[in-house]
């Protein structure tokens, strides 16, 4: 290995070689020796053609290290390769091993699930045989209960046969002393329809009485509004008059110095509003009378009879 691709060195750059021209031929186009690594002829066909300067070729020696290498690596894949070609020979007679002792475990336990089923069979057949033997002491002991279950149930009926029969005869005797009561019954029912009648012709006839009442009320509060209007235009009057009765009074007396005392009129001294109801306008416009003149007698004896309504 150490002696292959060895030949003459490539010339150097510039340098002729014996006097010659550089040859650019490789030199196993002159059958100088094997065909060298496709790398070497990439590594010389860039140093040949490349446009820039062409490099230094690597040295022999360091050929010859990489080939011993790459021969290293091919040996240790090679032994890699045997021995797994051994495991896998190792491997498919050990598989082969395990498929006959599955092939013989299927077979006996072939055998053992015939031996099985065939165990169990006569198991089932005494089983059964066993379960018809039982059967008819088992019908007989049901059949006894059975009996046993249908007296108690007919006694149970029994009973409450009975039971029914005493209640439907209270129930016949109630029914009888109702309808004895039931004429009476008919007449008090009567009674209370008539005076369910009554009470709502007495019903009907406080309504219309209330709305009539109602509405004689409003049109009685209308006209006290206004006559409460009505008697605070006259108090305004009033004043007006008093105020132009003292002010002409004022002005005859300038030049009189008489020491008779000024006449006062007899009136109320609180204010027109004192006492008045501010929730209940048309209450204090009727109480509260003028300061000049009684109160408000004269039409205060109405008829309030008139203002309930008809009854």
């Amino acid at each position: 290995m150490s002696g292959r691709n060895r030949g003459p060195p490539l010339p150097m750059k510039g340098v002729p070689l014996g006097g010659l021209p550089p040859i650019h031929e490789p030199h196993f186009g002159r059958g100088l020796g094997p065909m060298p690594h496709p790398a070497l002829l990439e590594e010389m066909r860039e140093t040949q053609f490349g446009m820039g300067p062409r490099e230094l070729p690597p040295h022999p020696a360091i050929i010859e290290e990489q080939l011993a290498a790459q021969h290293q690596e091919i040996q240790g894949l090679l032994g890699d390769n045997q021995r797994l070609a051994a495991t896998h020979v190792a491997l498919k007679q050990e598989l082969e091993a395990a498929q006959h002792e599955l092939r013989q475990t299927a077979h006996y336990a072939g055998l053992l699930h015939a031996e099985k089923d065939m165990q169990m069979r006569e198991l089932y057949e005494k089983a059964v045989k066993m379960e018809m033997d039982l059967g008819g002491a088992k019908a007989m002991r049901d059949e006894l209960q059975q009996v046993h279950a249908d007296i108690k149930e007919l006694t149970a009926t029994k009973q409450e046969g009975t039971g029914q029969v005493q209640a439907m005869t209270q129930d016949l005797a109630r029914i009888t002393a109702d309808l004895q009561q039931a004429p009476a019954l008919k007449a008090e029912i009567d009674t209370l329809k008539q005076e369910l009648q009554r009470a709502r012709a007495a019903i009907e006839y406080e309504k219309k009485g209330y709305a009539e009442n109602y509405e004689h009320g409003q049109v009685l509060e209308n006209k006290l509004v206004s006559m409460a209007r009505e008697l605070e235009k006259l108090r305004a009057e009033m004043a007006n008059a008093e105020k132009r009765a003292r002010a002409a009074a004022a002005v005859g007396n300038q030049g009189y110095s008489g020491n008779y005392p000024e006449a006062g009129y007899a009136g109320n001294h609180y204010p027109a509003n004192y006492g008045m109801n501010p929730m209940n306008p048309v209450q204090a416009g009727a109480e509260n009378y003028s300061q000049y003149g009684p109160g408000p007698g004269s039409w205060g004896a109405y008829d309030m009879q008139r203002v309930q309504g008809p009854r």
